[in-house]
């Protein structure tokens, strides 16, 4: 497995697979989901319609992941895996990294290589950028597999929490 982190903005990344931070209703909504969303065009929100009519009717529950077509995004596929809110009472961790595996599982079998990913949970959801890095670093290292794993850092400060996460883990 070959990690990477660019500071870049996800929807300009060229790979199989990227990551959308979703909501559960996966019919758009802020952050790294609307800018997907809105570069993709509107061939990811009927492919997200069709899902909800079909496999997913009540949304997708976090920590899980359903793959779509990207549209006009330079990737093959999005996946789409919804975070968890960070909460001070609960620990909602087992969920954050089940975001990062349940992407791969799907990444694997859309026989995917490259695969782009932003730092789940960590914008409008309140997780603490140098926690919600180590868990993404831990969890992807953990599930292993041949893949190009793309952190697509849309901060300064997030690039810094994930550069540091992966020195923490050996290879």
């Amino acid at each position: 497995m070959e990690i990477e982190i660019r500071r870049t903005d996800i929807t300009k990344v060229h790979a199989d697979a990227i990551v959308n931070a979703a909501n559960s209703t996966l019919l758009g909504g802020g952050g790294v989901d609307g800018a997907i969303h809105r570069a993709g065009g509107p061939a990811i929100g009927a492919a997200c319609k069709q899902v909800r009519a079909t496999t997913l009717p009540n949304g997708l529950a976090a920590g899980g992941a359903v793959a779509t077509t990207a549209g006009k995004l330079p990737a093959t596929w999005v996946i789409h895996t919804v975070g968890p809110v960070f909460s001070r009472e609960e620990d909602r961790s087992e969920t954050l990294a089940s975001c990062y595996r349940e992407s791969l599982r799907v990444a694997e079998s859309l026989e995917a290589h490259t695969i782009a990913f932003p730092l789940v949970s960590a914008g409008v959801y309140g997780w603490p950028i140098e926690s919600a890095a180590q868990i993404a670093v831990d969890a992807i290292r953990t599930h292993g597999g041949d893949f190009h794993v793309i952190f697509a850092a849309f901060s300064d400060d997030v690039e810094a929490a994930l550069t540091k996460a992966l020195a923490s883990v050996p290879a």
